[in-house]
């Protein structure tokens, strides 16, 4: 997949070769809390699945790992009530999202050679009977279809075109209509998109290996790495009742507990936009026993700020597309970056 260089990325190339990164970076230009996201290390170019969910390759996470143990100070959750606590320092909480496989094989060593903890928010019903998740699904039927465009019309008011090869926008599209479904319609949508690819379902068979085990998650605990809830099934919980919201949140926190002997002390929203929670979601979070939960739409938590809501605490995306001197530069200046 190519990248279009963006006018963020260009500037973040000017700084590092300026050196004005560096000298900016040492004038300290925030304090604050820095939660970076990642979902998947490896490379993507061979799989049928959701190309959005791989953050970075092992060696731009192994670079950007090294870049961080030397520059901040890397915390876990519960190093929190501490850094809010102070309210001094630059601060760097490093995180991960459902639970792949691939945050043992690759994330979880290089993270272990720096010293470093990593925070993984898993997804439990995918470690406990591994499936394809929906998301991975819905790129899987379009990618493996000989059609040149799917009929959704209850759904779509226009025929939505397969952008071939790889088909990233009409996956997008497709992904963008079922977060903003009911719970009760999803399964529908996804037999829907099925039956107009011609694809079939996505069997489970694919999921063997795509997930960590609980025996992973043992070692990784024993091993420094933090673990905390992000429901059990994934859906999006705005789109669920409360008691439906309750069940995924409590439940995800209990399943991890069984396992390491201890509830987590953070979660983060499935999806993680503004419109995927709400404040009864945050309140069901507090209620489980959760003392901070995390979204997904950019930003971090400065010392500024009058005070903190620890139920929304913002996380920066890190992608593919995200260079060493993008990455330098959301370190360096948030304000602008993240």
């Amino acid at each position: 997949m190519n990248y279009p260089i963006s006018k963020k990325e260009i500037l973040a190339q000017t700084l590092d070769k300026t050196g004005a990164n560096r000298i900016i970076h040492c004038s300290r230009s925030w304090s604050g809390l820095m939660v970076l996201n990642y979902h998947r290390i490896g490379d993507h170019r061979q799989s049928l699945f959701d190309w959005n969910l791989w953050s970075a390759t092992p060696e731009a996470f192994d670079q950007q790992v090294q870049y961080l143990s030397k520059n901040f100070d890397v915390v876990t959750p519960n190093d929190l009530s501490d850094v809010f606590k102070s309210r001094r320092g630059r601060h760097v909480l490093i995180t991960f999202d459902d639970g792949y496989r691939d945050n043992y094989e690759f994330a979880f060593p290089i993270l272990k050679s720096y010293g470093v903890s990593g925070t993984f928010f898993l997804a439990t019903s995918f470690l406990d009977q591994p499936s394809i998740p929906w998301w991975d699904e819905i790129a899987w039927m379009v990618r493996n279809s000989e059609n040149n465009s799917i009929d959704l019309s209850q759904w779509s008011h226009e025929k939505i075109p397969f952008d071939k090869p790889d088909c990233s926008k009409a996956i997008y599209q497709l992904l963008k209509i079922y977060k903003s479904l009911n719970g009760s319609q999803t399964a529908d949508f996804l037999e829907a998109v099925s039956q107009q690819t011609k694809s079939g379902r996505c069997p489970d068979s694919l999921a063997g290996d795509l997930w960590m085990t609980w025996d992973m998650v043992r070692e990784m605990a024993e091993n420094g790495m933090s673990f905390g809830g992000h429901t059990v099934n994934h859906p999006v919980l705005s789109s669920l009742e409360e008691d439906q919201q309750e069940a995924e949140i409590l439940n995800s926190g209990k399943r991890i507990e069984k396992e390491i002997s201890k509830f987590p002390v953070a979660f983060s929203y499935p999806v993680g936009g503004d419109s995927a929670f709400t404040e009864m979601t945050q309140k069901l979070v507090q209620k489980s026993g959760y003392q901070y939960a995390f979204s997904y739409y950019g930003g971090y938590s400065s010392f500024k700020q009058a005070e903190f809501n620890p139920y929304d605490l913002p996380r920066v995306p890190v992608e593919m597309d995200t260079s060493l001197s993008r990455f330098r530069s959301i370190l360096t200046l948030p304000q602008i970056f993240a």
